[in-house]
């Protein structure tokens, strides 16, 4: 799906795909999960001690895997920029240091060697310093969403804290959801490790919501949303987003039956983690396909 999405959103608006779009925009799914799994770990961590205390039982930690795909990914986003597309001739051809002279290849370099710092901090007896590293992974996409010249500070921050926002949402909740079947024999702590997680969840998807607004806003004439296939991508992502909020609502009204039945909201949960997969893969192809004209 990732790999055919953009040929399928561009081919039929006559837009001029871009070099390699398939395979980046599959690399740019595989980072944007890293960063979701180990930045959600991190916050999930802090939530379900302060629930349960400082000796409760854990999950196995998923960070230092994830960091270490997050370096394969970069690495390949790399390879693409000195192959001009193609993986393989970046990694045969003489244009991998040139690379690191160009904004999309030193942005990649940036952000393998923040998941590699990362990496070696989940591993470490300090694991919540990989939050650094993992924060300059967020600001490096940032800068890599806005390539634009002249003003691009208000889409950069924009796009810092939306980022943020759905790394926390979509990766704290999967670790929440792993630790509740960790505790499935105590019922009640499980409830409130989940009531916990909504309450920051609700602000997590309001940040969501309106940076995601006005940075469409900014960037996506209106009368194109339907012409271009960057805005067929943003309104499947948008529709996604509905579906992912219906769900949210789901569990946390379930929430209030939990005391009669145990686990009630863990279904309208796990579906929600499934859809906010789909979205992190929507948002990657929408990374690989051409920005249309800024508006006039």
């Amino acid at each position: 799906m990732t790999l055919l999405g953009t040929g399928l959103v561009v081919d039929e608006s006559y837009e001029i795909r871009l070099p390699g779009d398939g395979v980046t925009a599959l690399l740019r799914a595989v980072l944007l999960a890293a960063l979701c799994v180990h930045g959600g770990e991190l916050a999930g961590v802090r939530l379900a001690r302060r629930v349960g205390g400082v000796l409760v039982e854990l999950p196995r930690g998923w960070a230092v895997w994830a960091a270490w795909v997050g370096v394969g990914a970069a690495v390949g986003q790399l390879l693409l920029v000195a192959g001009s597309g193609s993986p393989v001739a970046g990694v045969s051809g003489p244009a991998l240091v040139d690379a690191y002279a160009t904004r999309p290849g030193l942005l990649a370099l940036l952000e393998a060697n923040a998941f590699l710092l990362a990496a070696l901090c989940a591993a470490s007896r300090r694991p919540g310093w990989a939050g650094v590293p993992l924060a300059a992974v967020v600001f490096g996409e940032a800068l890599r969403a806005h390539p634009e010249t002249g003003t691009p500070e208000i889409g950069v921050a924009l796009t810092l804290v939306h980022l943020t926002a759905t790394t926390l949402w979509a990766g704290g909740l999967l670790h929440v959801l792993r630790t509740r079947w960790c505790w499935r024999h105590d019922g009640a702590v499980g409830r409130e490790l989940l009531v916990r997680y909504a309450r920051p969840a609700a602000l997590l998807f309001a940040a969501i919501t309106v940076t995601g607004v006005c940075s469409t806003l900014r960037r996506l004439p209106l009368a194109e949303a339907f012409s271009t296939g960057y805005g067929r991508v943003l309104l499947a992502k948008l529709v996604l987003v509905l579906v992912v909020s219906g769900l949210a609502l789901a569990a946390r009204g379930r929430m209030r039956r939990e005391a009669v039945l145990p686990g009630a909201a863990t279904g309208p949960a796990r579906a929600e983690v499934v859809a906010l997969g789909a979205v992190v893969l929507v948002s990657a192809v929408l990374t690989a396909v051409p920005l249309p004209p800024a508006p006039g």
